[in-house]
């Protein structure tokens, strides 16, 4: 069993009181489009998909037991506020949210929660960040935030998601098509021609939604050249990076 909301209450006792180190993983994503040929469910279906490769590496771990939270699939989402389809929140009710929620499972003796994250809109980023000081200072506890895009970790990644073409495009789509195939309209994947647009950069320079940046189909990069092969061996690479943050969180006191 790797779902926290599978547990019952006893189950939860056993687990804050066992000799296992519990860390809770907390996936979030946003509701957004992802070009006319992937789902609006993209990120938080990526970020569940490395929380559920994690936990199944720590099953029978004997130091660590992984558990996930439900997912928190709303994000701070205004650059695809003009597409169909995007439901986000302010960054006063995300803060919140993520506080509260950590704030929750501290008070219960479960304070290692971990966040992963695979929306990556800087106010959403941001927001996230201060959430986790938030945390550790009402708390005293450090909780984990996988920052994807700190240079650390996008160097660890492909090629696409380091000239920041990430969005929609080879990167996401191969993840998505690893996943969730289905939800892939891969005949009009196949018909989209590459759209190249750093997205960091253009950002910094003030554009303030897809279509100022080029993106007039809610995506970017190349997802004509999207394979599910290529998502499986990401989602290793995620999952290592999981593994690594969760074993680091574990060594907290």
């Amino acid at each position: 069993m790797i779902h926290f909301a599978d547990l019952t209450c006893p189950q939860v006792e056993a687990l804050r009181t066992g000799s296992r180190i519990p860390v809770l993983l907390l996936p979030i994503g946003a509701v957004e489009p992802h070009g006319p040929h992937a789902p609006l469910g993209t990120d938080a279906i990526i970020s569940t998909g490395m929380c559920e490769r994690a936990a199944a590496r720590f099953q029978g771990d004997a130091e660590v037991r992984v558990l996930i939270l439900p997912a928190l699939a709303y994000g701070v989402t205004r650059y695809a506020a003009r597409f169909p389809g995007v439901i986000g929140v302010s960054e006063e009710t995300l803060h919140r949210l993520v506080v509260d929620v950590c704030r929750q499972l501290a008070d219960q003796g479960l304070p290692r929660v971990l966040l992963v994250n695979n929306h990556f809109e800087p106010e959403h980023r941001a927001t996230l960040g201060r959430a986790v000081r938030t945390v550790e200072s009402r708390c005293g506890k450090r909780i984990g935030y996988l920052d994807l895009v700190r240079r650390q970790h996008a160097e660890r990644l492909t090629a696409e998601f380091q000239a920041g073409e990430c969005h929609a495009g080879r990167y996401e789509t191969s993840l998505v098509l690893a996943e969730r195939p289905e939800l892939v309209d891969t005949a009009r994947m196949r018909a989209l021609p590459r759209v190249a647009v750093d997205m960091p950069a253009a950002m910094a320079e003030g554009k303030q939604d897809f279509p100022a940046l080029g993106m007039t189909q809610a995506y970017c990069g190349s997802p004509a050249e999207a394979t599910g092969a290529e998502g499986a061996a990401t989602f290793d690479v995620l999952t290592t990076m999981l593994t690594e943050a969760i074993r680091e969180l574990a060594k907290e006191a």
